[in-house]
């Protein structure tokens, strides 16, 4: 007899493997490094605390700053170990998944996970929000969870505030909640918590993960009303904020100022990078708002190795649908983004 519950037979890990390179640039990663200065005080507050006593039940010191830092209610705000884990959560708590294609892959992989009934609409094909499709399913049967990530992931695409707004309003209308995922927002200069303090079915999630360098600390949040807040707060575990993760996102909130500045210069980096590869004879690169950004070649496996072997590490996405021949590039350092650069001119030149 299988112990298990049948949906998971045949469940896939993440689709992520580790891959050696002198230059990574495959996780949209900040390329830079927490400041010495932000460690020590991090490391400080960390000194003072009780290791042997457990942290906050719901993080609630850390809430509070979340909520200083971004003027929201302390009771909307939800913070765990990676925004991860509230599209977990989200996924769980939903009678069904609804998505775009292609996506960032866990939303699709929370639902397998939760036994939650999935389903997607594809984007337009200049990489547009699906306004049209995601409404008319929404029409149909149970109301559940809708996540649109603008900047969207992987293509890099802002989608257009109206845009968001008519799924926003058909998820009040229905009964469905609205989950806005803002992971790459600092990049963009784009800020829909507005939506969400209107209308209590749209919720938003952000990260520590991306500009502010928080990556290997694993942190993110929810921005919520409080009832829906309370519901999702409750399916997370009780202490799952550990005192070093608490101590170093209240250092970095007292310093919001630095990581505006990493999101103002990997934007600016961006879009030199993708001005410089447009002359490619061979490479498409698209318009991005993310710190990454797409780019189609005639052979992405091909691409992708030529890349590495000059000591390169991108992502592949020709799996996804419509992006046949497509590679994802994270923006670096400035000596890293040249050396990018150059790489794919010689890989070009044979």
């Amino acid at each position: 007899m299988n112990p298990f519950k049948p949906h998971l037979s045949g469940l896939a890990a993440y689709p992520y493997r580790k891959v050696e390179a002198a230059i990574k640039l495959d996780q949209n990663e900040s390329p830079w490094d927490l400041p010495e200065d932000l460690k020590e005080r991090a490391l400080e507050r960390m000194r003072r605390a009780p290791w042997n006593r457990y942290p906050d039940i719901h993080a609630e010191s850390t809430r509070a700053s979340v909520a200083r830092f971004l003027e929201w209610p302390a009771e909307g705000v939800v913070v765990a170990p990676g925004s991860n884990f509230l599209v977990l959560a989200l996924a769980q708590a939903a009678n069904r998944v609804l998505d775009t294609s292609p996506s960032f892959a866990f939303y699709e992989g929370a639902a397998r996970v939760t036994g939650t009934p999935y389903g997607s609409v594809s984007l337009t094909p200049d990489f547009g929000l699906p306004v049209d499709g995601l409404v008319r399913e929404m029409d149909q049967g149970v109301p559940g969870v809708v996540f649109v990530s603008t900047p969207h992931a992987p293509t890099g695409a802002a989608f257009p505030v109206p845009d968001v707004s008519r799924v926003a309003e058909k998820a009040r209308g229905r009964g469905w909640i609205l989950a806005i995922d803002e992971a790459y927002c600092q990049f963009s200069g784009t800020d829909l918590r507005p939506l969400a303090r209107e209308n209590p079915s749209v919720v938003i999630l952000r990260t520590f993960s991306k500009a502010f360098g928080l990556g290997g600390v694993r942190a993110g949040f929810l921005l919520a009303v409080p009832d829906v807040a309370v519901k999702l707060q409750a399916m997370l575990p009780p202490f799952d904020v550990p005192v070093h993760t608490a101590a170093i996102i209240e250092t970095v909130l007292e310093s919001p100022g630095r990581f505006a500045e990493v999101g103002a210069r990997l934007a600016s980096e961006r879009e030199r990078v993708i001005a410089r590869l447009g002359p490619h004879p061979t490479w498409k690169p698209y318009p991005s708002r993310a710190n990454f950004f797409l780019v189609r070649t005639p052979d992405a496996e091909a691409a992708w190795r030529s890349l590495l072997a000059r000591g390169i590490l991108v992502r592949r996405q020709d799996h996804l649908p419509g992006l046949t021949g497509c590679l994802r590039v994270s923006i670096g350092t400035p000596a890293e983004n040249d050396a990018f650069l150059k790489a794919a001119f010689d890989a070009a030149s044979g």
